[in-house]
């Protein structure tokens, strides 16, 4: 716990945390302020999850938000966040300050690996609170009408809204282990992020194809719209549990494969 509190307030000594975060709050903002400053307005079905509803009820701004977020901005951050605590000790040369500490390594591989996963949590609860605030102060509050045409309370579907981020986060855990593999292999944090984007990008490419359909199953970026299933009524729940089974094999191994690797790496500098 005092090698995470010690990782977590060295990111916050530092500018592009900032950047990240900022862009993120951004995000929701600017959805609310476009559509309201739009002389039309989105037909239903029209563009991302969600995102016809905002003007109709504030409520949808973060689930627009996070579904636009999931295909290319939440998996670049989480990338950048899981790649540069430990292949920036390498890049900086502080690694072998770390070393000569009383701590293993398998120590620091996790902390490293659960500031990253803090970092995006707080970039997560900007995306939330932000999206819902600007939200409510154009389009206000209202019950949530579900895909399945029913309505749910105010209350209830704040419920939903927590537990459709907290499956983005599962996938985001995936980018940032994912991430955390590279780090192992270079001692370049911008090496290891492209490296994560190019696997993701690869996947979600392949995934789009029928011929890669046996994939599916096993691949963590065939799950990224899984959270909408939170907003039928009945919750559809089979799509969901598969995705958690996809997202914990993906990180088990991955965490697993990076701490055999890191337990025996040689620290130079």
């Amino acid at each position: 716990m005092g090698s995470l509190s010690r990782e977590f307030t060295k990111i916050l000594f530092q500018r592009r945390t900032y950047v990240g975060w900022v862009g993120l709050l951004a995000v929701p903002v600017l959805i609310v302020v476009a559509l309201d400053l739009s002389n039309s307005k989105p037909a239903p079905g029209e563009g991302p999850p969600f995102f016809a509803q905002i003007t109709n009820n504030g409520i949808f701004t973060p689930l627009a938000a996070i579904g636009v977020l999931s295909f290319f901005l939440f998996p670049l951050i989480a990338a950048m966040a899981g790649a540069f605590p430990l292949a920036g000790e390498a890049e900086q040369g502080t690694m072998k300050t770390w070393m000569s500490r009383p701590v293993s390594r398998t120590a620091i591989l996790f902390s490293k690996w659960g500031v990253a996963i803090l970092y995006i949590v707080v970039g997560m609860l900007l995306v939330g609170l932000g999206g819902l605030a600007a939200g409510w102060a154009v389009f206000g509050v209202h019950p949530l009408v579900t895909q399945s045409g029913t309505t749910i309370s105010i209350a209830m579907g704040l419920e939903r809204i927590v537990l459709a981020n907290l499956l983005i986060l599962a996938a985001l855990l995936c980018m940032v282990s994912l991430a955390l593999f590279f780090s192992t292999l270079s001692n370049s944090s911008l090496t290891a992020a492209i490296s994560a984007m190019v696997v993701f990008v690869v996947l979600t490419i392949l995934n789009s194809f029928s011929y890669f359909d046996f994939m599916k199953p096993y691949t963590f970026t065939s799950y990224d719209m899984a959270f909408i299933n939170l907003f039928r009524d009945p919750i559809y729940w089979q799509p969901i549990r598969h995705a958690l089974l996809a997202y914990g094999a993906t990180v088990a191994g991955l965490l697993l494969v990076s701490w055999l690797i890191f337990r025996r790496k040689d620290i130079l500098t």
